[in-house]
Order: structure tokens, then sequence, then C-alpha cells
């Protein structure tokens, strides 16, 4: 079976949304709820490989891609989840499956102040030890 067709068949209604952009980028939506499920799925199950993920802020919130690598065909997934309407903005911590995970989340917390729930180790990275508590350096000012 195809690698896409797995992880179609395995996340089944996870995904909300499937965009092949290229034959060897293809990005997929899901839920904040499902983030973890389908981490552990991909990395485990699938076998892809953690490479890194990214972050920003969108007027409606945040939006955080996390990219799998299947290394053998050469494609990136890329996991799209959207934390719209909360504040804090929070989503569960992938670093209990992919531990590879656990210094780009500390990043993104750190620089735009999103909280990711269960990891175990979110402290400063980058940020001096004196740097005021709730300024995100990369957070848009607030109108």
């Amino acid at each position: 079976m195809d690698i896409r067709d797995q992880i179609k068949e395995k996340l089944g209604k996870k995904i909300m949304q499937w965009h092949e952009h290229s034959s060897r980028r293809v990005y997929l939506s899901v839920s904040r709820q499902d983030i973890f499920g389908v981490a552990e799925c991909l990395f485990k199950q699938v076998a892809l490989r953690f490479a890194t993920a990214s972050a920003v802020q969108i007027p409606s919130g945040f939006e955080i891609v996390y990219h799998f690598s299947h290394d053998a065909g050469g494609t990136i997934y890329s996991v799209r989840v959207l934390l719209e309407g909360t504040e804090p903005p929070a989503v569960d911590s992938i670093t209990p499956v992919c531990s590879a995970a656990e210094w780009i989340e500390r990043e993104i917390w750190e620089m735009l102040g999103i909280n990711f729930i269960n990891h175990p180790n979110l402290k400063r990275l980058l940020l001096a030890e004196d740097w005021p508590d709730g300024n995100y350096p990369l957070r848009k000012k607030q109108d």
C-alpha cells in the first residue's frame, strides 16, 4: 500500500483537509485535540521522521505546522493545527511521542506564548532568564 494511502487509512476522519502541493509535499489539517494521536501514528505506526515544527500568529489565533519526513520516498508531510479563539493558546505536546520536538516546542512557547500541555521540560531556551513573563517577541501587537 502506498504511504499516502496508509496515512489516510490510519488517520481516517482525523484528517480535516488533505492537500498535495506537489509529489513531494503534502499538507494535512487536523484538530488540536487530535495532534498527539496523529503524531503518534505518523511517528510510530507509519515510521515517519519528525523533522521540525513552525508556528505563526494569524488573525484568528495561531497556526502550528508539524513537519514529518518520509525519508525513503523523499516526501514531507506537514500537519497543520489551528489554535483559534483561546487565550492563552494551548495544545498537547508531541514531545512524549517524538523527543526531537522538545526544543522546537520550547522555542514556540517562548517566542509566541503557546503552551504545550504535558511538555516534560517547558522552560526558557533562547531568552534571558530575566525576560518579562507574558512578553512574547514574535507576537503581533494588539490594536
